[in-house]
């Protein structure tokens, strides 16, 4: 986010890019880890054994009440729900970085989650390496991001954004061959963000979010008041603490809604 405002603060155009992989822990090809594993961090002998154990001879089969099909061996993904799963996932594919790098745009990533930034001209141009990148790991990269919300459509996953009172540009983006339009609003992480960067749609989820928690109310007569209270804590005030710190500095008209 710092990058974008340094960008918007000169006056420039930025963009943001939000890559959701499907499945991301299924596609990890178990070759191509071990081969990274080895060459890029070092790991050999008795632990790159130990590793190449862990991932071999795992099967999985289909099962339909009291008929099975036949076990098939895996050849890529790492087991879910395992310590090791998100920390091969991450050094499967933490050399994008490298790849978003060189193309003078910045990344930040959490497990699955993929956010490219940078220029807005410099996005549209450059961000075919990253998703070509993931595409080349077998990482299937969604063309829309999936919401809560329901919608006639899901959102696009690429944002322009712009101090106001500039035209934005309408160009689409090269996502893995498919051509993705710009969005004016997006959902990264739980947080929703207009291109114009006020923080209003995010206030108004929020907002919707806390009055539906609120019906609450309906049970409050089965329930004594300190289970109540704990109740709301727990539901309507963890809504509101969360990333609560980008709302710093808005003005008080935004805030007195929450």
């Amino acid at each position: 986010m710092a990058g974008i405002l340094l960008a918007l603060d000169r006056g420039d155009f930025a963009a943001l890019a939000l890559l959701d992989l499907s499945a991301a822990f299924d596609t990890v090809d178990h070759a191509t880890l071990l081969r990274r594993l080895e060459l890029s961090y070092g790991i050999r002998g008795t632990a790159l054994s130990w590793l190449r154990s862990y991932l071999s001879e795992r099967t999985q089969f289909v099962r339909s009440g009291s008929t099975s099909s036949r076990p098939a061996v895996l050849r890529y993904g790492v087991p879910q729900g395992s310590v090791l799963g998100p920390i091969l996932f991450l050094l499967y594919t933490s050399d994008l970085i490298g790849v978003v790098a060189r193309h003078w745009l910045c990344t930040h990533l959490y497990a699955d989650d993929t956010q490219v930034c940078g220029m807005w001209l410099l996005l549209t141009k450059q961000v075919r390496w990253p998703t070509a990148y993931l595409c080349r790991r077998h990482c299937q990269v969604d063309g829309r991001q999936p919401t809560t919300v329901k919608r006639s459509q899901d959102l696009d996953p690429v944002m322009q954004l712009t101090t106001s009172g500039h035209q934005l540009p309408s160009l689409p983006f090269l996502i893995c061959s498919s051509s993705v339009g710009p969005s004016s609003v997006v959902q990264d992480m739980g947080v929703w963000i207009y291109n114009g960067l006020t923080m209003s749609t995010h206030i108004i989820k929020v907002v919707a979010g806390c009055f539906a928690l609120l019906q609450l109310r309906s049970v409050r007569r089965s329930l004594s008041h300190e289970s109540f209270t704990r109740l709301v804590v727990a539901l309507v005030l963890s809504l509101l603490d969360y990333c609560n710190g980008v709302l710093a500095g808005l003005p008080a008209s935004q805030l007195s809604r929450l």
